[in-house]
């Protein structure tokens, strides 16, 4: 593993680094769940544009590993069925998962770029046509 020479741990943007295991699960949890809750809740999630825009981030080989551990975390927040607030509560049921999603936007912003939000525009656009 590469280990920086400022710093006694290793360091994510060397792409010979393998992705640490929280992150590797959390893409799991990612990969297997994102679209499957979006397509069943894409009416009550006021935030569709943004989460699909950040998953188009996590997923750009372009982003660093450090950005993407933030924003698999987040997702995986947002795909787990136990929450804060639960996603059924009718109103409040994904304000945690906005929260959530926003502090990790914050977090990430330099690496979302205009792309992803393109991307995720077209891609919503087809879910509500019914062509994805």
């Amino acid at each position: 593993m590469a280990m920086s020479d400022a710093a006694p741990y290793p360091d994510f943007s060397d792409r010979t680094v393998s992705l640490p295991a929280t992150i590797a699960r959390n893409e799991k949890t990612v990969r297997d769940g994102f679209w499957r809750k979006l397509r069943r809740n894409m009416a009550r999630v006021p935030f569709a544009e943004h989460a699909v825009a950040v998953w188009y981030c996590a997923f750009d080989p372009a982003t660093p590993v450090r950005a993407k551990g933030v924003i698999l975390a987040a997702l995986a927040y947002f795909v787990l069925p136990l929450d804060v607030l639960p996603d059924a509560l009718l109103g409040l049921g994904f304000t945690d998962d906005l929260t959530v999603l926003l502090t990790a936007i914050s977090l990430i912003r330099a690496h979302l770029k205009p792309e992803h939000y393109d991307r995720a525009r077209e891609t919503l656009a087809a879910m509500r046509d019914g062509r994805a």
